[in-house]
């Protein structure tokens, strides 16, 4: 048999095996670890889970809610007008025969004042004066053959007779119609007032009735309007708020309304067309009138103005706004906050509307509160 002797050699062989075996086992644990630990970066992370506490949820929106109150209800027609005088007059000259000549002296001036009686014009009429002189000396050479007439008459034939009478009064009334005219060259002002929009100038040629500008008296103001739409609802006495667009309210009532009439030119409409500073003046017939007592003291003719006529008026109406209103078909009703927070329908009666608001004649007293739209 065989027997296998142990050397110093082989423990010594034996040891590095054993030590080798360690060194690579313990290699191949590391690589597997290493591997390991890169097998997991290949991986894909995971959802991180997002905070939400941070956002704000979208609110609904809250219908506005009314409270239902109470207040003086008016309900009002409004048009735009304007200031005239109750006394206000065009100046011309009248006589035809005056037609061509000029204005040889003009006493007034725009926005000046005159007293009633007053010459504000003069024509030249020397050309007239001229004649006048020659037919009064004609004249009194016919006066002395009309005596001779007279005298004769008993031998003259009737109708010789009637006929030198009847020239003689014409050349008598031809000498009294001359002097006419040329008193009448001198215009004076029909009553004491202030002149305005005068457009004549010394040198023109006249025309007769052709406007040289307009006296007015300015203490006899009066508010012009049409409101045309709504005068079937007016009437004498009806209060009225006037705005002279500065700040300057006042109060005034309707005066007269406009008359009936047939020939319309259109020159009446209270907001100018009327020549409220025109040479022409207003038919105050076809406007409804104005009185306000206490004129602020800048008013004046032609001023425009804004006026609001009160057509009803009610004292501590109920009223909500009408935003708040529902209709369907004939039925009207509102929705009711009570005080819980919770709604309900409410059927009502409604009276009179302004452009914000409805007046409640039944379903509502004032404190409760209704939703808008």
């Amino acid at each position: 048999m065989s027997m296998r002797w142990r050397t110093a050699f082989s423990r010594k062989a034996g040891s590095q095996r054993r030590s080798g075996a360690t060194k690579a086992g313990g290699l191949l644990a590391v690589l597997s670890l290493s591997i390991a630990v890169a097998g997991c970066g290949l991986l894909p992370n995971e959802p991180v889970e997002e905070d939400l506490s941070s956002i704000q949820l979208p609110q609904i929106s809250k219908k506005p809610e009314y409270e239902v109150t109470t207040k003086t209800l008016e309900k009002k027609a409004s048009d735009s007008a304007r200031l005239y005088s109750t006394q206000e007059k065009s100046i011309y000259w009248t006589q035809k025969s005056l037609n061509g000549k000029f204005i040889k002296k003009l006493y007034i001036e725009n926005g000046g004042t005159v007293k009633a009686g007053q010459v504000i014009a003069e024509l030249d009429v020397e050309d007239m004066k001229k004649s006048l002189r020659n037919q009064r000396l004609s004249m009194r050479k016919t006066e002395l053959s009309m005596k001779d007439t007279l005298r004769k008459k008993d031998e003259m034939n009737p109708i010789e007779f009637e006929e030198a009478q009847i020239a003689f009064e014409e050349q008598k009334q031809a000498i009294a119609d001359l002097e006419q005219d040329i008193a009448d060259a001198v215009l004076t002002a029909p009553f004491s007032g202030q002149v305005v929009s005068l457009t004549a100038k010394e040198g023109d040629s006249i025309e007769a009735y052709k406007p040289l500008g307009v006296i007015v008296d300015p203490s006899r103001l009066v508010v012009g309007t049409n409101l045309k739409d709504s005068l079937d609802k007016i009437t004498i006495g009806m209060e009225v708020q006037v705005d002279f667009n500065g700040g300057v309210v006042k109060t005034g009532k309707v005066k007269s309304l406009p008359q009936p009439s047939s020939n319309n030119n259109g020159n009446g409409n209270g907001n100018g067309n009327g020549n409220g500073n025109g040479q022409n003046t207003q038919n105050l017939d076809q406007l409804l009138l104005i009185e306000v007592k206490d004129m602020p003291k800048t008013a004046a003719r032609g001023q425009s103005v804004s006026v609001s006529v009160v057509l009803s008026r009610k004292e501590n109406a109920i009223v909500i706004p009408l935003s708040a209103l529902h209709t369907i078909g004939a039925r009207t009703y509102v929705q009711v906050v009570e005080a819980d927070g919770s709604k309900r329908e409410v059927d009502i009666e409604v009276g009179q509307q302004t452009s914000t608001d409805a007046e409640v004649l039944q379903g509502l007293t004032p404190g409760m509160k209704v939703v808008g739209q």
